[in-house]
């Protein structure tokens, strides 16, 4: 398992760095505009059902990069973010039921959701459904989070409204 996991974080080290230096290419080199034809609004719900502090921040850098990248093709972002399962443990104030060790993770996590938070189009959810279920108190969330009923309910509306969904396990 730890061999697994190493080998993720250099995977997705590896993405980063690819990606970013894609992102510095001159913009008519790299592009999406091939997916992006006659798209003005990227409407997308990030499904997020991570539980490992160690990942997320890798994962929430992605987004506020696939936000940035969608505005530089003249694409209006529309995203949310829909924190359910053990992730709604990642979005609290409340760190107790984590080893020391990783609450520079959850704090780093509480800045980048801060920092997303800032951008246009964003929006965020936790679901109340597993605050319960993990013992999370609803009024520990982050602020600028929104405590929904059930996520399901709300990934079922967002897919009806023509939101793209991309799951984060």
């Amino acid at each position: 398992m730890k061999q697994w996991f190493a080998i993720s974080i250099v995977g997705m080290t590896l993405l980063l760095a690819t990606a970013a230096a894609m992102a510095s290419s001159p913009q008519g080199t790299v592009n999406d505009a091939d997916a992006l034809q006659g798209v003005t609004v990227g409407k997308v719900v990030f499904d997020i059902n991570m539980a490992n502090p160690h990942m997320l921040p890798l994962y929430l850098k992605v987004i506020t990069q696939t936000h940035a990248d969608l505005q530089r093709q003249q694409v209006k972002p529309e995203m949310v973010l829909a924190f359910r399962g053990k992730a709604v443990k990642l979005v609290s104030k409340n760190q107790d039921s984590f080893p020391i060790d990783q609450h520079p993770f959850l704090d780093e996590i509480a800045l980048l959701i801060a920092e997303l938070q800032k951008r246009p189009g964003v929006r965020m959810e936790v679901c109340g459904l597993a605050t319960g279920l993990f013992g999370v108190d609803n009024g520990t969330v982050l602020p600028g989070i929104k405590v929904v009923g059930n996520t399901f309910v709300s990934l079922t509306g967002y897919h009806a409204q023509g939101y793209a969904a991309i799951p984060i396990y």
